[in-house]
């Protein structure tokens, strides 16, 4: 991809929602059993009785806090492996920058990372993800009264673009000769469109559809443009943890055959077709 030499990316000064190292429980998770590592089936956890998951919040429908829970479609998922493992999830809020440098997973606070992470090369180099679990695109979503109906007519008309930082999305905006406007969480994304400060924004997919079931927002946004960019998502581990790798592919093959995903992916997603099951891991190097 392009990279624009020279020129930063605009970060707005938002208020954080959440504290970075603030632990959280999933929703259908309770609190770790005592201190300490401990092995589970072979699987080397970093707290014994819990596995410890590293996210960014809020980001739904992948994960957000609803009625004092963390709920989502990959919170879900990883109770799932959870449960094979015979013991519940804990959730801990981290920094989306930590995702691709796998900080978390390397000081032990984290056995895995679930935050609608991309496979991509370059996070590879510093993390092994799991087989992908879902395929992404990227939206273009503008205010109603905007008149912008594509990526390149807000590029050609200097119109300020918002993305959330450290993503696909912002990459992919800056590969296309647009300086955009930085935001630290979705929630922020959407507030800057709503604000005015920016006149589309480009995010993930399913969190733009998330968005739209809300009558207020489906009333005030359009969405006009859908972005094939090849992408999926993965569960992250820390390089060589092939012990849980194999386990979390191994539950996640289980829920494609048995029903489960498809359970879960309906709850949180929207209607399901077997092709909606990511198979095989991408060859995507978008970042």
């Amino acid at each position: 991809m392009t990279t624009l030499l020279g020129r930063r990316t605009r970060v707005l000064a938002v208020a954080a929602t959440v504290t970075a190292g603030l632990v959280l429980v999933a929703g259908c998770s309770s609190s770790g059993s005592g201190g300490g590592t401990a092995k589970v089936k072979g699987v080397q956890l970093v707290q014994a009785g819990q596995l410890t998951t590293c996210t960014h919040l809020p980001y739904p429908p992948f994960q957000s806090d609803i009625d004092g829970k963390v709920q989502g479609f990959d919170v879900s998922l990883i109770d799932l492996v959870a449960k094979d493992l015979g013991v519940k999830q804990q959730i801990v809020d981290t920094p989306f920058e930590n995702f691709k440098t796998g900080a978390f997973l390397n000081s032990g606070q984290c056995d895995l990372a679930a935050a609608g992470i991309t496979i991509t090369a370059e996070r590879k180099k510093n993390v092994d993800f799991s087989e992908p679990y879902f395929d992404a695109t990227q939206a273009l979503l503008v205010a109603r009264n905007s008149g912008i109906t594509s990526l390149e007519q807000a590029k050609s008309e200097n119109a300020p673009v918002g993305t959330q930082a450290q993503t696909t999305g912002e990459d992919y905006a800056k590969s296309k000769g647009i300086d955009p406007v930085s935001f630290n969480s979705s929630d922020a994304v959407l507030n800057g469109l709503r604000t005015g400060q920016v006149k589309a924004v480009v995010i993930d997919y399913p969190v733009v559809q998330g968005w739209l079931k809300n009558k207020a927002n489906a009333d005030a946004f359009k969405l006009v443009q859908n972005i094939k960019t090849g992408e999926q998502y993965g569960f992250t581990v820390k390089k060589g943890n092939t012990a849980l790798l194999k386990v979390i592919n191994a539950t996640l093959n289980k829920a494609k055959a048995d029903g489960e995903y498809q359970k879960i992916y309906e709850k949180w997603i929207g209607p399901y077709r077997p092709a909606d099951a990511a198979a095989s891991p991408s060859s995507s190097s978008a970042s």
